[in-house]
């Protein structure tokens, strides 16, 4: 597979609490981990030349997981048209965290994304209420984060295709955490755990998930739907081109 791990990489610049943590960006740290499945793995991130998603990137691209928060805005609409384009092709879309409100992922919902927030170092516990999904192979009953920021319902977003995880948190909200859409020949998963200050990106559990979901994600050569008109199969007395 070839994935690419795409991050704003601002927080890693303007916060030292962020640059130890993930001394070679929140994106680095994700690669990593993503390459020991032996997958073609790069990176790209806001200041590069066309965001790093050029044509040529995306047309090779199974894979696409996005982090972002300071800077949704900075994303231009030309290239939330192309990724868009290629996950209704057939690319998988992993969304992380505040990537809620990406321009990607609120253009493909059609929804606001908006929701509830606190930063408290509360725990979080993520329950897995569809044990049966292979996101979900290798963990246990529920993944428990010692701190985390804590989002809440209502989370403005279209029912899922399927609902993986819940997330409640020590002040008492829960959240749906771990969802799955599909759109075009493209799936997509929402992932919520993942604030910058936060080691989050480094507990197993976490990284079990997001390998998980790039597999389940990824497009097996399924085929490719043709619209608009059709000529008939078999012959119709009637019918003239």
């Amino acid at each position: 597979m070839n994935i690419v791990v795409w991050n704003e990489n601002r927080h890693e610049q303007k916060n030292p609490v962020v640059a130890e943590i993930y001394p070679e960006g929140i994106h680095g740290a994700i690669a990593d981990f993503l390459r020991q499945d032996n997958n073609q793995v790069t990176t790209a991130t806001l200041d590069e030349p066309e965001h790093g998603l050029t044509e040529e990137v995306l047309k090779t691209t199974d894979v696409l997981v996005w982090w972002g928060h300071l800077a949704h805005d900075e994303v231009d609409d030309e290239i939330v048209a192309r990724v868009r384009k290629r996950v209704l092709e057939g690319m998988g879309l992993i969304v992380l965290h505040s990537a809620h409100f990406s321009k990607i992922f609120k253009t493909l919902m059609g929804t606001t994304c908006d929701l509830k927030w606190r930063e408290a170092d509360e725990k979080e516990r993520l329950w897995v209420v569809e044990p049966s999904h292979p996101i979900t192979a290798g963990i246990g009953e529920y993944i428990e984060l010692e701190k985390e920021e804590m989002y809440g319902e209502h989370f403005d977003i279209p029912a899922p295709d399927e609902l993986v995880f819940v997330s409640w948190f020590e002040g008492g909200e829960i959240f749906r955490s771990g969802a799955t859409f599909k759109r075009g020949k493209g799936k997509i998963f929402y992932f919520r755990p993942g604030h910058e200050t936060y080691p989050t990106y480094h507990n197993e559990d976490v990284q079990t998930v997001i390998r998980n979901a790039v597999k389940w994600s990824a497009n097996s050569n399924t085929p490719t739907p043709m619209y608009g008109k059709a000529k008939p199969l078999e012959k119709i007395a009637n019918y003239n081109e």
